[in-house]
């Protein structure tokens, strides 16, 4: 099917099904959170096993969103884009369904494929939607991982708090089905490029590189910083990761097109995200140890997971006004403004919440400023890498940029913990106040390096193209 017969097909459908799509994921993706207390005591294993929950979600999905970005960047989009959601779909059924903690996850790892839908997302929006949504729809899109975890987490604390754990994943087993039936009515097949070979050798060392990496990074603390097998996995991401660089530059046709990525509107997109994954996940997982603190810590409010989901609720409403805001940067500084003060609203708040956190109501309005400056951030990177890369290769390029989005939170997260450990007196289990100060802080700062990144890396040639001449665009890097 030809492009403009796609862009004809239920047109006014196509953008709704794909922001539920992506919704339902980020809904999904906040599950284990909340539960892994729960999830440890209800199947009898440590909460070092039960953070398993989250780690294995982490790890499929940094490993299959590049190759579904590639597989998709075709005929075969469509089926791609169901293929994972009936992963997801069978997943979810499976954590619902066993009491057996390897097959729970088992299913666990098979959710972890619906990361991949927000850039497939984004490569079916590029190429269906009618042109004067186009822009629209992808800012839109990528602003669901925020808005869907404000929403996730009250949803999932009400039923880890009301119902058995397992009701959470047969809720995630009916939306993800519902999003599979939509995208099969209304989203077209394939796309309008032709079909490239999969590049199994460099599939398989990114993913070596990123296994060894999100797994040092999820485990480091468990195992010990400086154990031999934490430093032989940083040591074997190094090795594979220069391995897939020299692979890809040398095969015609590689997983991730690396001349593309260093483009500078791509390089900065890039470098933005995996930055500012670091400090979203640094803070909003800061905010949900903090407000659930225990009256003996002597700080937080002591929240249970239904007060706590509704705490970072304002995560979404922030996010809902991010177009807004975009808009108003725009229009007084240019488009390409929009990611640095993106990044500097987020550092600001941060740094916000390091030197006052006393009242709850400066909780709520924090989450929700977060939520302004990350959607804001977040809207405006895809618009940079669809300018830049051609047609053909939108879902690779955007699946390496979730990619890094995803590490940067992996290192956002652990980064977290290892300081509230570090200020963690002998013999206790809670840490101190003055070590939130120092984590939030840290947060603050790799915000504060997104917004001097894209100062640094600011393309010198103008990129305020209109999206729709983006498949036209082909760097001379990609000719060659």
């Amino acid at each position: 099917m030809g492009l403009g017969a796609d862009r004809a097909r239920n047109p006014r459908a196509i953008l709704p099904v794909l922001i539920f799509a992506t919704m339902v994921m980020s809904v999904i993706s906040t599950l284990g959170t909340p539960m892994v207390p729960t999830i440890a005591r209800e199947q009898g294993v440590s909460l070092e096993a039960a953070q398993w929950v989250l780690t294995v979600t982490l790890l499929v999905g940094a490993v299959f969103t590049p190759v579904a970005g590639r597989l998709a960047d075709g005929p075969r989009r469509k089926q791609v884009v169901l293929a994972t959601l009936g992963a997801v779909t069978l997943g979810s059924v499976l954590s619902a369904s066993t009491a057996q903690f390897p097959l729970f996850i088992s299913g666990r790892a098979l959710q972890g494929f619906g990361m991949a839908l927000v850039p497939l997302a984004i490569a079916v929006a590029r190429d269906t939607l009618p042109r004067d949504q186009v822009r629209t729809g992808i800012a839109i899109l990528s602003i669901t991982t925020a808005a869907g975890t404000g929403l996730g987490y009250p949803l999932t604390g009400v039923m880890a708090a009301l119902f058995d754990y397992h009701a959470g994943f047969w809720f995630a087993a009916g939306i993800s089905l519902v999003a599979l039936a939509l995208i099969w009515a209304v989203v077209p097949g394939g796309s309008p490029h032709p079909s490239r070979p999969l590049d199994l050798p460099g599939a398989v060392l990114l993913s070596a590189a990123l296994v060894c990496l999100l797994l040092a990074i999820s485990q480091g603390r468990t195992w010990g910083w400086e154990s031999t097998p934490i430093l032989l996995l940083f040591a074997g991401a190094v090795v594979f990761t220069g391995l897939w660089i020299v692979h890809g530059l040398r095969v015609a046709h590689p997983l991730v097109e690396l001349r593309l990525a260093v483009h500078p509107a791509v390089l900065v997109a890039n470098a933005t995200a995996f930055l500012m994954g670091i400090g979203l996940f640094a803070t909003s997982s800061l905010v949900n140890r903090f407000v659930q603190a225990p009256a003996e810590a002597g700080y937080g409010f002591h929240t249970g997971l239904i007060a706590t989901g509704l705490v970072l609720m304002p995560l979404s409403v922030g996010s809902m006004a991010s177009n807004w805001l975009s808009r108003v940067i725009t229009s007084h500084f240019g488009s390409f403004a929009v990611l640095p003060i993106g990044a500097l609203i987020v550092a600001a708040d941060s740094f916000f919440l390091a030197v006052s956190r006393s009242s709850l109501w400066e909780i709520v309005l924090a989450i929700a400023i977060l939520g302004l400056g990350i959607s804001t951030t977040f809207a405006a990177i895809p618009a940079l890498i669809v300018r830049a890369v051609p047609g053909h290769e939108t879902g690779s390029a955007m699946s390496l940029n979730s990619v890094l989005r995803s590490v940067g939170g992996a290192i956002g997260s652990a980064a977290s913990i290892a300081l509230l450990s570090a200020y963690t007196p002998a013999g206790g289990h809670l840490p101190t106040n003055h070590g939130y100060t120092v984590a939030f802080l840290a947060g603050s700062v790799a915000c504060v390096a997104a917004a001097v990144a894209c100062l640094l890396l600011r393309p010198r040639a103008p990129h305020d193209v209109p999206v729709e001449r983006a498949g036209a665009l082909r760097p001379a890097a990609a000719e060659s």
